[in-house]
């Protein structure tokens, strides 16, 4: 009896481990991508979704760091353009998506500052995303069509007053990056220029490349090929400090602009809800792919760097989002500017 008891015991308590294995699966501390342990993560390609075009800075950074991600995490990142609305139409998307940890979006500051620019926005930064870490800090450059007349700041400062309904300033769409940035510039000139949006700085710089438009601010990522090749006229760096890779080019304070003070910093967000397991496993990948000395040197070529390890956790990304929230609500409301 002793002898044949046995088996059955044995298969009762492993039917008892399942259920309890199975239950703690549904609850909290669950197990695969659903609960709260993301052992079995990723089991299926991961998007990370852009909100600009391909080439912009934006997604220049989404692309350096995917392939060191994906070797972390031991899967496969594919990068994603759904351009629109100044970030808005991919933000609204991933909002909307599945919080298993297979969309990922990857924004600028246009998270912060959208809030205040749209009055329907569909989505709130700090309720409808997880954040996952920040990335980078971008600095911003001031550049014009090789031909452009001014050769500083100040000249620039001085044409565009006297030119304003002639000169065109370009940018990625209402709510971008440089958008934000003529905007601060038109306030610190006095002036009010002729707008010139495009679906991406992609686009604008091409444009401004070949002529067709005067001016515009764009971030280092994107400009500094160009500004080193000659293609585009530079007159100032947006940020406390000169970059490195553009060390003859002057901060705006040293030209004469202070005001025109602005850095684009991006950030890693998932769906609201998306298994805190998930979100970590997301944040150390992040993190060790931003100690990649490749992705170190690729960003310092473009003017940049990755964040201190520090800043690539969602914590310090939340509470920067929080800030950057406060600081630009009053900014555009004191500009006047919307958004349809």
């Amino acid at each position: 009896m002793r002898t044949s008891s046995r088996p059955r015991m044995i298969a009762a308590l492993a039917v008892a481990v399942s259920l309890i294995a199975a239950c703690s699966g549904d609850g909290d501390g669950g197990g695969g991508a659903e609960g709260g342990d993301a052992a079995g993560y990723p089991e299926q390609n991961i998007t990370f979704v852009v909100p600009f075009s391909a080439g912009g800075p934006t997604d220049t950074v989404t692309r350096m760091i995917a392939d060191p991600m994906a070797k972390a995490l031991g899967g496969k990142i594919v990068v994603q353009n759904v351009e629109g609305a100044g970030g808005t139409v991919a933000a609204g998307q991933v909002a909307q998506a599945e919080p298993d940890g297979y969309t990922v979006l990857m924004h600028h500051i246009g998270m912060s500052t959208a809030p205040a620019l749209y009055k329907d926005l569909g989505y709130q930064p700090l309720d409808d995303f997880a954040t996952v870490g920040l990335v980078t800090e971008v600095p911003m450059t001031v550049v014009a069509r090789k031909d452009f007349p001014p050769t500083s700041l100040a000249e620039l400062t001085a044409y565009v007053k006297a030119n304003s309904d002639k000169v065109t300033l370009a940018n990625a769409g209402i709510g971008a990056a440089s958008h934000l940035c003529g905007l601060l510039f038109q306030a610190a000139a006095g002036v009010k220029l002729q707008e010139v949006p495009y679906q991406g700085t992609g686009p604008a710089l091409t444009d401004l490349v070949g002529g067709q438009v005067d001016f515009m601010c764009d971030q280092t990522t994107n400009t500094t090929g160009q500004i080193s090749a000659g293609k585009v006229k530079a007159y100032a760096v947006t940020t406390p400090e000169r970059v490195k890779s553009l060390p003859d080019l002057p901060t705006t304070a040293e030209a004469g602009m202070p005001q025109l003070a602005v850095s684009v910093w991006h950030g890693l967000y998932v769906p609201a809800g998306t298994p805190d397991a998930i979100v970590q496993k997301l944040s150390g990948a992040l993190t060790t792919a931003l100690a990649d000395q490749a992705v170190i040197d690729q960003m310092a070529k473009l003017g940049t760097a990755p964040v201190a390890a520090g800043d690539a956790t969602p914590q310090a990304h939340r509470a920067h989002l929080e800030e950057q929230l406060t600081t630009w609500a009053k900014v555009i409301s004191d500009a006047g500017v919307k958004a349809s």
